[in-house]
């Protein structure tokens, strides 16, 4: 089984350097130039299903993507962004962002989700859509903060300080393959 992942493309807290977790905010037109680039670069690519996060942004870049293809489209809660709480809307600068993304320091808040909580949740996705579509060659599409935990799932979580670099850019696309994962999670 293939996974194909990417991101949505930019929307204009992305521009802002804004932190959008769980709200709901569209695509700009450069988001949406971006999309369109994605589904040319995928024309040829043989894809049996996307798996798409129900916030707009992704919903949006899915459907762009997905023009002139019919493939089936499956919304999933599960890879909605990481709820990023008290610091939703806030600039990436008004808070320690970096220890946010910090596995190691793994930081508790008062809403916002917890770094193992939330790569719990992607890691049992992952585990359960490969039972469910195994063969299947799959494009998820979601959010930066999911790219990380994908990324870690396959590759193992690094010893960084912050896991910020393991981010995909806007509709930048990773690919990855379920084989004997050795990764200790």
């Amino acid at each position: 089984m293939e996974i194909l992942l990417t991101r949505h493309g930019q929307t204009e807290w992305n521009l802002l350097k804004k932190v959008q977790g769980k709200a709901d905010i569209e695509l700009n037109e450069q988001g949406i130039q971006q999309a369109e680039m994605t589904r040319d670069f995928l024309k040829d690519e043989k894809i049996d299903l996307i798996l798409c996060s129900p916030l707009k942004r992704a919903i949006q870049t899915a459907k762009i993507i997905n023009k002139n293809r019919d493939i089936k489209m499956i919304i999933d809660e599960r890879i909605s962004e990481r709820d990023f709480g008290e610091f939703e809307g806030m600039p990436t600068t008004n808070f320690d962002y970096n220890a946010f993304w910090s596995y190691n320091q793994n930081l508790e808040y008062d809403e916002a989700e917890n770094i193992k909580r939330f790569f719990k949740r992607i890691y049992q996705f992952l585990d359960s859509i490969q039972a469910k579509y195994e063969g299947k060659r799959i494009l998820i599409v979601a959010h930066g903060g999911v790219s990380i935990p994908v990324k870690c799932y396959f590759e193992g979580i690094p010893n960084l300080e912050t896991l910020l670099p393991l981010c995909l850019g806007n509709c930048e696309i990773a690919r990855y393959a379920y084989k004997e994962l050795d990764i200790e999670r």
